[in-house]
């Protein structure tokens, strides 16, 4: 994401463009299933220049981690803006509905699910652990909420991953029911 009016380098485009690519192809075939060469393909540059960009596969998912992050944090803040004056279980909520419309495209989501099951290779890990402080420290800070409050904030946030993962929302049977209910999903 760049800043409106701010011009960039012929690298920060392809930097950019090598990010957004990593994030679809990482959020595809994981952190163990998708090479470099794919992600070039995917950005329109030559696996070399990628290499110049991140010189490793580690580097490279971190960045899209990293970058997963802050759209989410993003995310959040367009959420919060809807009820500027809101308690914190509103803003919660709203931040809550804001993340359902961003993980609709579901790559933002496949790659936090893709890095929690890497989490094994240490840099992954603790890009991970940071994400979820950054998040979760913008739900307390923008929220004003309880820790309990930010906790369950958060917790839905995950059942919301797997609802959406395994296409529960569209499930009938009574314990996918009692999963899904109240819980908003993307369109």
């Amino acid at each position: 994401m760049t800043k409106r009016g701010a011009t960039l380098s012929t690298s920060d485009v392809r930097r950019e463009a090598v990010l957004d690519a990593a994030i679809t192809d990482f959020a595809k075939s994981g952190y163990r299933g998708t090479s470099i060469n794919t992600v070039a393909v995917t950005a329109g540059i030559s696996p070399a220049y990628v290499f110049k960009l991140f010189p490793s596969k580690t580097e490279l998912f971190v960045a899209a981690i990293d970058r997963c992050y802050e759209l989410v944090e993003q995310s959040l803040a367009k959420g919060a803006a809807r009820t500027p004056d809101g308690d914190a279980e509103q803003i919660l909520y709203e931040m809550g509905g804001a993340y359902a419309e961003l993980i609709g495209d579901k790559s933002l989501l496949m790659l936090q699910v893709h890095a929690q099951s890497a989490a094994d290779v240490p840099e992954i890990a603790e890009a991970v652990r940071r994400g979820l402080r950054r998040v979760t420290e913008y739900a307390q800070r923008r929220s004003g909420g309880s820790d309990a409050q930010v906790q369950r904030f958060m917790a839905y946030g995950q059942l919301c991953h797997l609802i959406v993962t395994l296409g529960l929302e569209h499930e009938q049977a009574p314990w996918a029911t009692a999963l899904t209910a109240g819980i908003r999903h993307p369109n």
